[in-house]
């Protein structure tokens, strides 16, 4: 697979969790989703960062 495959299925997978969590957990709490969200977004730019680049 070619790093830009890697990195499409990456950005998806991000997305799966923030959706699911959205849904599964914050779905009537506006700040707690976002902080939620941000904070799902940020482990995955660190793991990203860590072991991908």
């Amino acid at each position: 697979m070619g790093i830009k495959t890697v990195v499409v299925l990456y950005l998806l997978v991000m997305v799966a969790v923030v959706v699911g969590a959205d849904v599964l957990f914050f779905r009537h709490h506006f700040w707690v989703r976002l902080i939620g969200n941000v904070g799902i977004v940020l482990v995955f730019v660190a793991f990203y960062l860590r072991y991908l680049k």
